[in-house]
C-alpha cells in the first residue's frame, strides 16, 4: 500500500512540469526573430540567391544545377564554351534570385511589421500574401529555368555522370516483361 502511495505522490509532483512542457508551441522562440516567418538562414539564403530547394524536382530528374555543374567541372570535363555557358546561367540566376529575394524578405518584413503595429487591414494582409506568393514563384521560376537552360549544355553522358557524382540513384532498366 505504501507505494502506491509513493507512485501517486511522485506523479502529482512530476506532472505539471511535464504538462507544462506539453503546453510549449512549436513556435517557442521564434517570437524574437527580426521577421517572424522566417529564419537567419532563411533571410541569408534569400538575399543571398541560394536554391534553398527552390529546383528540387529539377535536379532529382536529371536537371543539373549551375552551380554544382561549375563545382564538377572538372571530373564533368567541361569543353571551354561549356563553361563560358553555365557560368553565364549561373551568375543570370544568381543575380536574378538575389533581387527577387531581397524582395521577398522586404515583403514579408512589411507584413511582420504591420502585425506587430496593429495596423494590419484585410485588403492589405490579402495584397502582401498574394505579393510574397508571387515572387516566391518567381524566384522558384529562376532556379528551375536555370536547372533547364544547364541541362541543354551538357551531354547527356554528362548529365549522367553528375547524377552519379552527387548521388542520385540511376533508374533501373524496365523490362517491359517483367511479371509476365
Amino acid at each position: 500500500m505504501r507505494w502506491k502511495w509513493i507512485l501517486l505522490a511522485t506523479a502529482f509532483f512530476y506532472a505539471p512540469a511535464a504538462w507544462a512542457a506539453e503546453a510549449l508551441s512549436p513556435y517557442a522562440g521564434q517570437d524574437r526573430r527580426e521577421i517572424k516567418a522566417l529564419s537567419k538562414d532563411e533571410i541569408a539564403g534569400y538575399l543571398s540567391g541560394d536554391g534553398m530547394g527552390f529546383a528540387t524536382t529539377a535536379e532529382l530528374n536529371h536537371y543539373p544545377g549551375p552551380r554544382h555543374v561549375l563545382e564538377l567541372a572538372e571530373k564533368l570535363q567541361l569543353s571551354a564554351e561549356q563553361r563560358i555557358k553555365t557560368q553565364a546561367i549561373f551568375e543570370r540566376m544568381k543575380s536574378q534570385a538575389m533581387s527577387l529575394g531581397k524582395q521577398l524578405v522586404d515583403k514579408e518584413r512589411l507584413l511582420d511589421s504591420r502585425f506587430a503595429e496593429g495596423t494590419i487591414t484585410d485588403a492589405e494582409l490579402e495584397q502582401l500574401v498574394t505579393e510574397i506568393a508571387t515572387i516566391q514563384g518567381q524566384l522558384r521560376a529562376v532556379h528551375l529555368l536555370a536547372h533547364l537552360a544547364q541541362r541543354a549544355v551538357l551531354t547527356q553522358d554528362q548529365v549522367t555522370l553528375y547524377d552519379s557524382l552527387r548521388g542520385y540513384q540511376q533508374p533501373e532498366a524496365q523490362d517491359e516483361h517483367a511479371g509476365h
